[in-house]
């Protein structure tokens, strides 16, 4: 199963990266991969609450549809592809508190590879790629929740 794991220190406090990091419709704000998501329904994020989406690996679009398995504010946040899906994937959001701000892991297991929309020969090159392009964005997301203090934010 390709695990891709990257972490980033981000300079607030985990409640309010926690409150950014888990509204999906924020995910295309700081998640280059994803061009669009949403809450189903509308409901608040908790444990059963399913998202959809469309992602670009590797200029390849694909949709997707995850529902909450774990939601532990401020903490953790846990999302598993539901049936039918293109590429089966588990993202597992860890915060830790480090110093005066917050540790952030995340991480992506695909249960099918993550050359799945691309075969399975393509696994290794498109883990190459996609933690490279994870990285990245983590350090877009640090960036972004420094130089806006108001997001975040319990009342926003």
């Amino acid at each position: 199963m390709p695990v891709v794991e990257e972490s980033v220190y981000i300079s607030r406090p985990p409640a309010d990266v926690f409150n950014f990091v888990s509204k999906n419709e924020n995910i295309p704000v700081w998640d280059s991969s994803v061009v669009h998501a949403e809450t189903v329904g509308g409901v608040p994020e908790a444990v059963g609450t399913r998202a959809q989406g469309t992602s670009k690996i590797l200029g390849r679009k694909f949709d997707w549809a995850a529902e909450i398995t774990e939601f532990q504010p401020p903490t953790r946040v846990v999302s598993r592809s539901v049936e039918g899906q293109a590429m089966e994937f588990t993202i597992t959001t860890n915060l830790v508190p480090e110093g005066e701000g917050t540790r952030l892991t995340y991480r992506i297991d695909a249960a099918s590879g993550l050359g799945g929309v691309f075969g399975k020969l393509a696994d290794k090159l498109v883990e190459k790629a996609q933690a490279r392009t994870v990285h990245a964005n983590l350090e877009t997301l640090s960036e972004l929740l420094a130089e806006h203090p108001e997001l975040g934010r319990s009342d926003d």
